[in-house]
């Protein structure tokens, strides 16, 4: 009897652990499952959001394509602008200078003229002038 006794307490204690673990169990499922409506709630936020700015991306990539494309043209366009531009200029400079360079060719050549009647009238004056070369 003794033996009936102390089995129907360790039965009582027993059963009294498992009711602690089985209300375990039902705070643990209840938690999970309300973390998982969370999740499942914040997952579809963010699949709504992650769809929103992709079809931003694709549309403003498009815009960005046309921005690239009009301001590669425009480029062109400079470019070729300038380079018509200094086609000009290069043109002028090359004449103005040819043209300063016959013209400095006709002064050195009257220069020349001149230095060389002086150096004749200068010569004819032997005795009283005298030319002379510079020794450095």
């Amino acid at each position: 009897m003794v033996e009936d006794k102390y089995l129907s307490i360790l039965m009582e204690e027993m059963n009294s652990k498992f009711e602690l673990v089985l209300e375990g169990h039902q705070v643990l499922r209840h938690d999970i499952r309300r973390m998982e409506e969370t999740l499942s709630k914040k997952i579809g936020e963010n699949t709504t959001r992650i769809k929103i700015n992709s079809d931003l991306i694709k549309t403003n990539s498009d815009s960005i394509k046309a921005l690239d494309e009009k301001l590669s043209t425009r480029i062109d366009a400079v470019g070729e602008k300038l380079t018509k531009r200094i086609d000009v200029v290069d043109k002028n400079l090359t004449k103005r200078i040819n043209e300063e360079g016959e013209s400095l060719g006709v002064r050195i050549d009257a220069v020349a003229v001149d230095l060389k009647a002086h150096r004749a009238d200068t010569e004819m004056h032997y005795g009283i002038y005298r030319v002379q070369e510079s020794t450095t």
